[in-house]
């Protein structure tokens, strides 16, 4: 005992130290800003591989170095992808056009004017920011330009282009490159009349191929063409000046410098000397994901979730005191202390805390009590079926201490999966909710199993406590236990009518499905979701008007609270997006503010739908190989069936009230999966122990006690979850209200169906002789279907079977 108190003590003050010393990293999410993942893509001449990847990873790092954010994030994701997060940005149309550009920049001797019409538009778009034919985005068309471009000067061939003007200039072989540019910086010189323009300096090796280039070009007669030198950035002329007459032919211009003029302001001159310094990408990148989140939305859901993590603890501490008397009030502190262990894994280990991983962090609390639950039913049994000599508080609790570790070890196994799954298969915010369950589903089982039992026992070994057992908690089996001992109802007695009701919730969850759709999210369909508010509310047929005139008749357009509203469309370039938010904002009379931005190429789409499949079927798959390893086949199925049939409901729920299928969707819909076999687990688990003391009994009435056994501590543990999910419905703001909402439907069904659904389909199962057990020596078919048979016969127990004799 005093080596476990140790171990407990250094766990917490571990804890609290890293708590109080190492600061949490906010997702964006929680503190604002945007993030934007790039793909990078193949051309003619290169190969988007991992060393491409890395390579552009660097060019774009200087780049947003050079847009002085504060601690940006840049990581290589898979061979392909780059997420970039900006902190503090919301307007991302700066950033993307910065990190989308190519940045190629030629230096081009001009050969002369070409005819009208002979403009070379390799990848040709349409109007900007609009996609192209070919179902490009206006950057993707640029990129495609650029390489074609460059393609055409490496090969030697002439290359046609329009000046600034818009008149076409047919242009030779580029002569210099941006590598050979050592520093470009945007300068203003008003006394000239020059404004804002970028000067260029070159290295050693550019400054003699920028004379021989001028010097080539100075030989023409001024206000020739070809006395004109034009400067190419991805496929565009950006400025075609002449060389001065001064220049001497054949000389040139020796400084190795040069100014880049043109209709620059301030920002365009800072963006293209930002462009030049970063350098070209190796290979172009498109914009497959772009997340934007106001400071205020980030604010607003730390605070709503604090405020539901104290108020939904506080619920259920008063529950488990209730209900445990002193061991509960032990376990309330060992909850406190659970929850700085778990914060503290997660800023130790330096996982991003995201909204939904905040609301995870929040279930796990509900979840954590799970484990003391079960220990202190366990504890209570065998309390009251203990001798006189050894009726003890002390034993009963290292007794249900014992008993109880492989039903919370497989509880806690199966949530685990469904952690890992989130992780592996979601992305964003969602896989922080993975990591967050994870880790606390972890801390749980050691805030039980150390915290609790060190305080447990030190707490039971006290003179006054043995004097007076009744405090406990454990010395009466309870209210819900007495009342079923005296009933001792037939559960499996009516198994067929269970069987039934859970036939037609099916029926009526996939009869949703089928009639009203689901409306999945743009994470699963591609597009872009907007989130608005104003300060007074919008008439919403007004704001789909101004919408539509905007430019997207076809926009969906909600009213999502007080003052808000969210605009959801198909593609939709940052530019555009402008122009919808002065149109909302005209209508409001006021500036609008955009508390939320989420853009999913089709691509992207396309790939989290399918990896949202791919996670629940692993899911599914997982658990039934899980389960059938440890508790038979039959008893597997089963309790996958019931998972199922959870699942179903909720997903059928949804689509009967028009709710969105998303990326937290999906989260809260792993969990319920998770939680659906925990309950099952625990029954399941029951049985496998009795079936062991008492080989003789008829299986249905095997699993009928399991049943009567088990209902108090599911009772209690979905009381916890539902004062946590409730607490998160009500407080935990717009962002978590549809996510407590499926987690509430799924306890209540996944409750009901552990036993109701999972358990009689078990027992009929094993009626027709498919295994449910491991029986010593062999693989217990034969006795199976030996109680099978009985089991079939009315068979009633005495008074008090719901209690082990």
């Amino acid at each position: 005992m005093r080596v476990r108190a140790l171990l407990a003590l250094a766990i917490v003050a571990l804890s609290l130290y890293v708590a109080v010393t190492v600061p949490a990293r906010l997702g964006l999410d929680l503190r604002g800003g945007t993030q934007i993942v790039l793909e990078t893509r193949d051309t003619p001449t290169a190969t988007a591989d991992s060393e491409a990847t890395d390579r552009t990873l660097e060019v774009l790092r200087r780049r947003v170095d050079a847009l002085g954010i504060t601690e940006p994030t840049l990581t290589r994701s898979g061979d392909q992808r780059i997420i970039v997060e900006l902190p503090g940005v919301q307007d991302p149309r700066e950033a993307a056009n910065v990190l989308g550009r190519t940045a190629q920049l030629a230096f081009h001797p001009v050969l002369g004017e070409a005819p009208p019409g002979a403009v070379d538009q390799p990848g040709k778009t349409g109007e900007t920011g609009k996609s192209s034919k070919s179902g490009k985005s206006d950057e993707s068309g640029k990129a495609d330009k650029a390489e074609q471009a460059g393609e055409a000067g490496r090969s030697g061939r002439d290359l046609v282009l329009p000046d600034e003007e818009g008149r076409p200039l047919r242009l030779g072989p580029s002569s210099l490159n941006g590598g050979e540019v050592a520093e470009a910086e945007a300068r203003i010189e008003p006394q000239q009349g020059l404004g804002w323009f970028v000067s260029v300096d070159f290295h050693k090796g550019g400054k003699g191929k920028w004379a021989d280039l001028t010097g080539e070009a100075a030989c023409a007669a001024p206000g020739d063409p070809v006395r004109r030198v034009a400067i190419v950035l991805d496929a565009e002329v950006i400025s075609s000046p002449q060389v001065d007459p001064g220049v001497q032919c054949g000389k040139g211009i020796a400084g190795g410098s040069t100014q880049i003029t043109g209709d620059f302001d301030r920002e365009k001159a800072r963006e293209l000397a930002l462009l030049i310094n970063g350098g070209a990408l190796p290979v172009p990148v498109e914009a497959v994901e772009q997340r934007t989140v106001g400071p205020t939305l980030g604010a607003a859901a730390i605070e709503a979730s604090a405020q539901a993590a104290i108020i939904g603890t506080a619920l259920t501490g008063l529950f488990i005191m209730a209900v445990y008397r002193l061991l509960g009030g032990l376990a309330v502190i060992a909850l406190a202390c659970y929850g700085v262990i778990s914060y503290a894994a997660l800023v130790g280990l330096g996982a991003t805390l995201t909204l939904p991983g905040l609301a995870g962090f929040v279930l796990a609390i509900g979840m954590a009590v799970d484990a003391n639950v079960l220990v202190f039913e366990r504890a209570r049994e065998e309390y009251a079926t203990a001798t006189r000599q050894r009726k003890t508080p002390r034993s009963a609790l290292a007794t249900g201490f014992r008993e109880a570790l492989s039903a919370i070890a497989d509880s806690n196994i199966t949530t685990l999966i469904a952690a890992a799954l989130l992780f592996l298969f979601a992305s964003g915010p969602v896989r922080g909710f993975g990591v967050t369950l994870g880790i606390g589903v972890l801390a749980s089982m050691v805030s039980a199993l150390v915290i609790t039992r060190a305080l447990a026992d030190f707490a039971v070994a006290r003179r006054a406590v043995r004097r007076r057992p009744g405090i406990t908690g454990i010395a009466h089996i309870g209210a819900v236990r007495t009342r079923l001992t005296r009933r001792d109802p037939d559960l499996m007695g009516r198994r067929r009518r269970w069987l039934a009701g859970s036939a037609v919730a099916m029926v009526l969850a996939t009869a949703g499905i089928l009639v009203r759709g689901l409306d999945f999210g743009v994470e699963f369909t591609g597009g872009r979701l907007v989130e608005y508010a104003t300060t007074k509310p919008v008439d919403v047929d007004r704001a789909r008007d101004a919408v539509a005139d905007a430019g997207f008749p076809r926009a969906v357009v909600q009213a999502s609270g007080d003052g808000e509203l969210t605009v959801r469309t198909g593609e939709m370039s940052n530019a555009e997006e402008a122009r919808v938010g002065e149109a909302i904002g005209d209508l409001a009379g006021e500036k609008v503010e955009k508390v939320r931005d989420e853009l999913i190429g089709p691509s992207m789409g396309d790939e989290l739908r399918r990896g949202a499949l791919i996670a629940l079927a692993v899911a599914v798959a997982a658990q039934l190989l899980y389960l059938a390893m440890r508790f038979r086949f039959a008893l597997g199925f089963s309790a996958v069936v019931a998972m199922v049939h959870d699942a179903l409901i909720v997903v059928g729920v949804f689509a009967w009230l028009g709710k969105p299928i998303d990326g937290v969707f999906l989260a809260a819909l792993l969990t319920v999966i998770g939680y659906s076999v925990n309950d099952s687990v625990v029954i399941f688990d029951r049985v496998r122990q009795l079936q062991a003391s008492h080989p003789e009994q008829p299986y249905a009435r095997t699993t009928n006690t399991a049943l009567v056994q088990t209902v108090p501590r599911t009772v209690n543990t979905g009381m916890g979850a539902l004062c946590i999910l409730a607490t998160l419905a009500l407080v935990g703001g717009d962002s978590l209200t549809d996510f407590a909402l499926a987690l509430l439907i799924g306890v209540a069904v996944g409750t009901y169906s552990s036993m109701f659904t999972a358990a009689p389909l078990a027992v009929e199962l094993q009626a027709r002789g498919m295994s449910t057990s491991r029986a010593p020596g062999g693989d217990g078919d034969a006795g199976d279907r030996d109680r099978a048979d009985t089991a079939k016969a009315p068979a009633r127990a005495r008074p008090g079977a719901g209690l082990p004799h």
